[in-house]
C-alpha cells in the first residue's frame, strides 16, 4: 500500500509512528510465535486423534465379530459393555477430531498466515516512515 507519508511535516511525528509500529510489530511477532505452536499442536494432535480412532474403529468391528458368535451369558455381556465404553470412547475422539482435525488445522494455518501477512505490512509501513524521515 502506498501510504502518504508526505502529509508528515515534523521528525517527531514520524518518531511517534514508528514507535507504535515498532510495538505492533512486537506483539505481531509474538502473536506469530504462539500461531506457530498451536498449529504444531493441531498438526500433531489431529494425526494422533486419527490414529487412535481408527484403532477403537477396528477394535469396535472385533467386539462385535466376538459378540455375534457368543451365546448369552456372562462373557458376552462383559463384551456388550466393552463394546459401550469404545463407543463412548469413539465419541469423544470424533468430538477431538473437529476440534483438532483437519478443519481446525487449516484454520490454523490460516491465523498464522494472516499474521504473517500483517508482520510484513508493517516492515513496509516502518521502512515508508523511516525513509521520508530521512528526508526531513
Amino acid at each position: 500500500m502506498n501510504y502518504t507519508v508526505s502529509n508528515l511535516t515534523q521528525v517527531a511525528d514520524c518518531d511517534v509512528l514508528l514507535t507504535w509500529a515498532n510495538k505492533e510489530k512486537a506483539d505481531l511477532t509474538f502473536k506469530k510465535l504462539s500461531e506457530e505452536r498451536l498449529t504444531t499442536k493441531y498438526t500433531d494432535t489431529s494425526i494422533e486423534v486419527e490414529a487412535v480412532l481408527q484403532g477403537v474403529i477396528a477394535e469396535i468391528s472385533a467386539v462385535d465379530t466376538i459378540i455375534a458368535v457368543l451365546p448369552d451369558g456372562p462373557t458376552k455381556e462383559a463384551e456388550q459393555k466393552k463394546k459401550v465404553k469404545l463407543e463412548y470412547k469413539k465419541f469423544l475422539l470424533e468430538t477431538r477430531r473437529e476440534s483438532y482435525g483437519a478443519v481446525a488445522l487449516l484454520q490454523k494455518q490460516l491465523d498464522l498466515s494472516r499474521v504473517e501477512k500483517e508482520l510484513e505490512e508493517v516492515d513496509v509501513f516502518i521502512a515508508a516512515v523511516t525513509a521520508h524521515k530521512e528526508t526531513l
